[in-house]
């Protein structure tokens, strides 16, 4: 096995209730998309404006590229990159200052397919923490374990080595998710539980062989639907779900995009699975309730297509950046396009909601504030952040808010 030098990363496994039993956030961002793993923030309350009077820059640190989301526990920042297309760096930033605590690094970039050189061969997937501990994804189908305070490695899984299947065509990209004692991960061309103090296999599903199908792309998320538990999974050609104690697949529903791009983390709504796909379509389905296995039934689907922006959904209604770049919002309970915008965005955009406000980066590096209204597209406010590209979904704890550059990350704060 060749050898690493690795870091550290965290994930929340509940939200605790105060004493008037409203649900309060504690001030991390611990994995994809935050403490719910579904880009809500239930902090302070942002204010009406972006500019510089009431969000400035707090520190900035250069990088080497990188699309993964920073993510804040502990009082710190965790960030990846890769470095001269040979070495991934983990790097711990202190919340506060952006002074550098620790970094580790292994070898393990790659080069992805030529039709997607284009966004670069960076490392992509955001790491998740836990119980003191960060799980970090390499490129080259590699997990590893590291203690968040110091930096050190615990432990480090190869998926390539340990399951004897070929390295991802576009490396590991699916972000892990730890709940309970265990990791799940989509990897080793397939949908894996590690136990997360010792990364050993606990059980592996949905096996695809490897190769181009095997270069999963979506981050898995935890359900009870129809009081089962359960684990809602996107490989590259269907949803599925996965029952956590055994792998099990309880349902499987074959899902079309263009090369098999199954990107975004499907959201559940209801008793529902909303998704959309580039070269496919935008749907929802409904689960059958009434015990194990049964397919899904279609609810409803429409022409527009997503692509790699998660949506978020407010007051039954999905808020959706388009493969073609607009925004869209859809009803989720008829599929009606309440409207779409004419204006552009970037390649990507992520999203992060509190009330009715969406907070939305997209790729070219402009912030935005939007008001969630079903009835028509309403921007309160934009500002451009930085000229580099930013791919990495937003993080947000308290009042400051994480922003990865391709080559930078930088804090700001809300005065």
């Amino acid at each position: 096995m060749k050898k690493y030098l690795l870091t550290s990363l965290v994930l929340a496994s509940a939200i605790p209730l105060t004493m008037g039993g409203t649900i309060t956030q504690p001030e991390t961002w611990p994995q994809w998309r935050g403490p719910t793993r579904d880009g809500v923030f239930q902090g302070p309350e942002w204010p009406a404006s972006l500019g510089e009077k009431r969000l400035k820059q707090t520190w900035r640190k250069e990088l080497s590229p990188g699309y993964s989301s920073p993510i804040v526990a502990e009082d710190r920042v965790f960030t990846v990159e890769t470095k001269d297309r040979k070495h991934e760096i983990v790097r711990a930033f202190d919340q506060a200052t952006g002074e550098q605590i620790w970094e580790a690094q292994w070898e393990g970039a790659m080069s992805v397919p030529f039709f997607a050189k284009a966004n670069g061969s960076w490392a992509r997937c955001t790491p998740a923490y836990s119980d003191g501990k960060l799980y970090v994804g390499g490129m080259r189908d590699v997990l590893v374990c590291l203690d968040a305070a110091t930096g050190r490695r615990l432990w480090l899984v190869d998926f390539a080595e340990r399951n004897k299947t070929p390295v991802p065509s576009f490396g590991f990209v699916s972000s892990p998710l730890v709940h309970g004692d265990s990791v799940y991960v989509q990897a080793g061309a397939a949908f894996v539980r590690l136990d997360k103090a010792t990364g050993k296999t606990i059980w592996r599903s949905l096996s695809d062989g490897g190769g181009m199908n095997g270069s999963a792309f979506s981050s898995p998320v935890f359900a009870e639907i129809g009081g089962m538990p359960q684990l809602i999974v996107q490989t590259r050609l269907e949803l599925t779900g996965v029952a956590p104690a055994t792998g099990k697949p309880l349902w499987r529903q074959p899902v079309k995009a263009f090369r098999g791009m199954n990107i975004l983390t499907p959201v559940v709504h209801e008793d529902g699975f909303f998704t959309s796909t580039y070269g496919g379509r935008t749907s929802l389905f409904k689960a059958n309730t009434g015990g194990e296995g049964g397919d899904l039934t279609l609810a409803w689907d429409n022409k527009l297509q997503g692509y790699m922006s998660t949506p978020v959904v407010i007051d039954g209604h999905a808020y959706l950046h388009l493969r073609n770049t607009r925004f869209a919002c859809v009803d989720l309970a008829s599929g009606e396009v309440t409207w779409t915008t004419t204006d552009r965005f970037g390649k990507y955009m992520s999203m992060v909601v509190q009330g009715d406000k969406i907070l939305a980066l997209d790729q070219k590096g402009e912030l935005f504030l939007f008001r969630a209204n079903p009835a028509k597209f309403e921007k309160l406010d934009e500002r451009k952040l930085t000229d580099n590209e930013t791919w990495a979904h937003l993080a947000v704890v308290g009042h400051e808010l994480f922003v990865r550059e391709l080559n930078a990350i930088a804090a700001y704060e809300w005065r």
